[in-house]
């Protein structure tokens, strides 16, 4: 997914059998619009799974990569040019997406979405990297330029065979590249052939230098795109991997003036798993849904402006243990953490180095177990040991497993849409495909006053003369020199969000000073992006001004020139000194600016759920946020039905999970999803004082969207050979198989 505008979320599935078409074939691609809550299908022509993706500095977005071109069950496309890809498949018709390059100009609702202008282009023959890769990396350069790096070229679980002889081998994609494509072919990163198997969807951070911050595996360097020289830095402690399939939550902290807009990453959950046992292309060599994830934390600063060492510091623990968990940084600084699991991994198999036998996989074809339904909100700010709480957060009873996603909306609320831990539509397993999709409404909700504030610019520069946003009255309460000294004006992005990560997801909070006028309102003075594009590259963003912990709607800019080129720095004018007026106060009423009991302390999270804000208004203002969601149609569109395994299986744990435990006072089990079915459909209340899930409201709940024949109580292929160590679940079946002369996998 990702936000295109003020307007637009576009999201993308992979070619399976969804229910819902475009053009004559199965949908995989939708465009959902803010206002009215309605999907639209989009017809995208290349198999888009497991992409990587970005934006441009004009505020359109690139697709990159993808998988080979499959049919029902997840099967080779009808038109093989070889037994290991396929160029087209007639029944889903989809194309090889290995190498695609698709873009978007993101659209408004007055726009022609028939015309090509609003439509994905998609065209391999004109436009395409000159590798394949699936499971890829991408990340700009200071000059809008993307960097795309690694992933597969066919692959599996993990990015290798074991033994690992052979590190860089004909199913790695062990290379980089740029858009707009440069002349060289693309040359090798060592970082990616030494950190073997464990190296999809690397985490990469542009850094102030220009170098860029690469992690995978356990290892850890500088990377200078320029010259293709690495800088080793400490490895992760106690060698907990947070790529997928480890998928740890991964982000940049926000960046302020009070840090010196020096880049900070945390890194939280992930898997811990000898290497051994973490397999080969096929599957794990051990039940990874029954062993738990990780609840580490790591902060590393990788270019210190101190003088000191660059070395990974131990952070708060999450509350729980949690692989796929997904960071998205809020308006307010703090920081969200949501989906995954207690146990597992990414990825999906029919079999396990312990498990031979489809019907013996407890969670169908998931390697996770456990979900999580209860998010937690991380304050990078708090004394250490109280930076975690989950006090007074609702829960949602939808398990959020692999191919989920999250996205900050304009509203401050977070989108959460996806799982779907199968190799094709399935709606019948423990986890199945899920079309359900749900907004998070983070403890600032239940203030009903937002500020609003007027004269935020449609573009920022880096560097150069100030501007003045003004805050009127009526959009805080009490003293103004109070409200005036805790206002932050922050510009964000959400990214590109895939496999529990977001690519590009950036918070800058711009330097202010202020002047009180007379009648309450507040003039803020603003500086321009500091001058150092290289921490906040050129592009889509939206600045919110928050007062007080509460946000205002974030407003659309453009940063930088709008194109790929250097951009110019200017020299950063001075800011006026504050200027307080005492006795002068906002016109809002106290009760409609406090928020939620959710401060980002908390530690435990194990309080009751916290008085101090008001039910009623949370209510009001939730309802009215979704008053006009209804049908969300398309790629998820429709609630489905879901059923449990009867019974334990043979030698494993039981079949199902409950959701991770609510703080008390919060939502947990059957009270949560009654709770959610109040308030998204009949307006009713909820246990939470501090946060709510809502469900988008559907229509034609009795249809069950499976255009896939496909059995899940048997492999889908018989090829005589069914013994540990030949079939890959991500195979010739999945069009990524690994030639035979490779040796066993």
């Amino acid at each position: 997914m990702f936000l295109g505008n003020e307007e637009k979320l576009y999201i993308m599935d992979k070619a399976e059998g969804n229910k819902a078409q475009v053009e004559g074939h199965p949908a995989w691609g939708s465009v959902w619009d803010l206002a009215t809550g309605q999907a639209e299908v989009m017809d995208i022509r290349s198999n888009i799974f497991c992409s990587s993706g970005m934006h441009l500095p004009n505020g359109s977005y690139i697709a990159l990569g993808g998988n080979t071109a499959v049919g029902p069950g997840g099967n080779l496309g009808s038109s093989k040019p070889d037994q290991w890809s396929s160029d087209w498949d007639s029944t889903y018709q989809d194309f090889d997406g290995t190498r695609a390059i698709r873009v978007l100009n993101p659209c408004k609702t007055g726009d022609n979405f028939n015309s090509a202008q609003c439509k994905w282009f998609d065209e391999s023959t004109v436009l395409a990297m000159k590798a394949k890769r699936w499971y890829s990396t991408a990340e700009p350069l200071a000059d809008g330029t993307v960097a795309i790096m690694g992933g597969f070229t066919s692959g599996g679980y993990i990015n290798r065979n074991y033994p690992n002889n052979e590190p860089d081998g004909p199913a790695t994609q062990n290379t980089y590249e740029f858009f707009p494509a440069r002349a060289e072919d693309p040359p090798k990163l060592q970082f990616l052939i030494n950190t073997s198997g464990l190296n999809s969807y690397v985490h990469a951070f542009l850094m102030p230098s220009g170098k860029m911050f690469l992690q995978a595996n356990y290892s850890t360097i500088l990377w200078d795109p320029a010259t293709n020289e690495e800088t080793p830095l400490p490895d992760m402690p106690d060698k907990i991997v947070r790529v997928y399939p480890a998928s740890g939550a991964v982000a940049m902290l926000p960046l302020t003036p009070e840090n010196n807009y020096t880049p900070t990453i945390i890194f939280c959950g992930g898997f811990l798993m000898d290497d051994d046992q973490w397999g080969d292309y096929s599957f794990p060599r051990i039940n990874t849904f029954y062993h738990p994830a990780s609840k580490d934390c790591q902060r590393i600063t990788p270019e210190p402006t101190d003088g000191s060492a660059v070395a990974y510091v131990k952070d708060d623990d999450m509350l729980e243990t949690r692989t796929m968990g997904q960071f998205i940084i809020l308006p307010d600084g703090k920081l969200l953490v949501v989906n995954g699991a207690l146990n597992g991994t990414a990825g999906y198999s029919q079999k396990t180095g312990e498990i031979d036998n489809f019907g013996d996989m407890p969670y169908g074809e998931s390697l996770a177990g456990g979900p999580v339904g209860t998010p937690a909100i991380y304050d990078p700010n708090a004394a250490q040991g109280s930076r975690w709480t989950n006090k007074g957060l609702a829960s949602t009873d939808i398990a959020r497993m692999y191919h989920s996603s999250a996205m900050l909306l304009p509203d401050g609320s977070v989108f959460i849409a996806g799982s779907n831990p199968n190799v094709d539509v399935n709606i019948t397993t423990i986890f199945p495909t899920e079309y359900r999709a749900e907004i998070f409404y983070p403890p600032y909700f239940s203030a009903t006053t937002r500020p609003q504030p007027k004269g935020i610019p449609s573009k920022l520069t880096y560097g150069g003369d100030s501007f003045d946003v003004t805050i009127p009255a009526s959009s805080y309460s009490g003293s103004a020199n109070d409200a005036a000294d805790n206002t932050i004006v922050a510009v964000q992005r959400g990214g590109f969000t895939t496999h529990a990560m977001n690519m590009g997801q950036r918070f800058l909070q711009l330097n202010n000073t202020y002047t009180v006028k007379e009648d309450g309102s507040i003039v803020l003075h603003v500086s321009q992006m500091p001058p150092i594009p290289e921490i906040f590259q050129p592009g889509p963003a939206f600045v919110f001004v928050t007062v007080k912990g509460v946000p205002s709607n974030g407003t659309y800019v453009i940063v930088g020139s709008g194109n790929i080129e250097a951009q110019t720095k200017l020299a950063v004018a001075a800011l006026p000194a504050s200027v307080k007026m005492d006795n002068v106060k906002g016109t809002a009423s106290d009760s409609s600016t406090t928020t939620g009991s959710n401060g980002g302390s908390g530690g435990s999270g194990s309080d009751s759920a916290a008085g101090g804000s008001n039910k009623t208004t949370i209510i009001a203002a939730v309802v009215g946020a979704v008053a006009g969601i209804a049908l969300l149609g398309a790629l998820v569109g429709i609630f489905l039905a879901r059923r449990r395994r009867a019974a334990q299986r043979a030698g494993g744990s039981t079949g199902t999970y409950p959701m991770s435990v609510a703080p008390t006072g919060a939502m947990s089990g059957a009270s949560a999803a009654a709770g959610f079915s109040a308030l998204g459909a009949s307006k009713g209340g909820r246990e939470s004082d501090s946060s709510a899930f809502v469900p988008l409201q559907h229509g034609n709940n009795s249809h069950a969207w499976n255009a896939s024949t496909a059995s899940l109580d048997r492999p889908y292929r018989d090829d005589g050979d069914m013994g540990r160590g030949s079939y890959d679940p991500y195979g010739s079946h999945h069009g990524t198989g690994v030639p035979p002369q490779r040796g066993p996998y």
